[in-house]
């Protein structure tokens, strides 16, 4: 029992020791360290308020937002360190080493958030917006700092990182997307006829864009086939069901008035002699 009383008097002489050597450190470490907490977040209000008077991104905002909140706060923090009489230089390396070894593991993703903030800042598409990059077309639902949301016409969501949208080609179409097709002839039909017929079967679909007219010609006479070449803007969210009822309807239009569509298909002539289908 005396061993134990010994034990705890030499405790709390050495309590009484450092408060009477650093109560005054420690109060001071204390008020740096409530002033930085209410200085951060007086500078992060300060900086959102800015923002939105300046109408910036709002991801953007709070991410420049934290990033000086947290900022301001570790620096307090370190002060107060200083004033307790703590070295805060092995602190300081390990940060860094660390630093650095997330740095080289997480290069992807930090190219990521580098390129979300480009991208906010420059603005090179927004949202509703169509965009093919990477291989897949998609209208823009959400711009994130990391990565972009797609979503097609089958309600999709395509998550593409933020680095392709930079280092990649990048086709914005805005609200709609052009389908190309084809069709063949053979050469006793009118083309001037079916272009005109073609024409008003486009501007008679209600989904085919007026704003950029549809454009329909011969695009090429073809051995045994004149080619019509189209050309027509529709909504990106309805683009296959769009092209479909076109195809049918230019179907039914030119089958209605008579206009031959070609096909595939060859002609033997035999000179001289008869033919004999055993010897083919």
């Amino acid at each position: 029992m005396e061993h134990e009383l010994k034990s705890l008097q030499k405790v709390y002489g050495v309590v009484i020791e450092f408060l009477t050597q650093y109560s005054f450190q420690l109060i001071g470490a204390l008020i740096v360290v409530v002033i930085g907490w209410f200085g951060a977040k007086y500078v992060y209000a300060l900086l959102m308020r800015l923002f939105a008077k300046y109408r910036l991104d709002m991801t953007l905002s709070r991410f420049l937002a934290n990033v000086a909140k947290v900022l301001i706060l570790t620096a307090m923090i370190v002060i107060a360190l200083g004033k307790v009489g703590i070295s805060i230089a092995p602190f300081v390396a390990a940060i860094g080493a660390a630093s650095l070894t997330a740095g080289l593991a997480l290069q992807g993703s930090v190219s990521n958030y580098a390129a979300g903030v480009l991208l906010i800042v420059s603005r090179p598409f927004k949202v509703g917006d169509t965009l093919l990059v990477a291989g897949v077309y998609g209208v823009v639902e959400e711009i994130k700092l990391s990565y972009t949301m797609l979503r097609n016409e089958d309600e999709e969501l395509i998550s593409v990182p933020n680095k392709k949208m930079i280092g990649d080609i990048l086709v914005n179409s805005f609200e709609e997307r052009v389908v190309e097709s084809r069709l063949f002839l053979t050469y006793e039909s009118d083309p001037l006829q079916a272009i005109a017929l073609i024409q008003t079967t486009l501007n008679a679909c209600p989904d085919v864009s007026q704003t950029h007219q549809p454009l329909v010609g011969i695009a090429q006479l073809a051995q045994g086939a004149i080619e019509i070449g189209l050309r027509y803007w529709v909504p990106t969210k309805r683009y296959f069901k769009t092209q479909y009822d076109v195809n049918l309807a230019i179907y039914q239009a030119l089958r209605h008035e008579g206009i031959a569509v070609s096909y595939p298909k060859h002609e033997i002539q035999i000179v001289g002699g008869t033919f004999d289908p055993q010897k083919v």
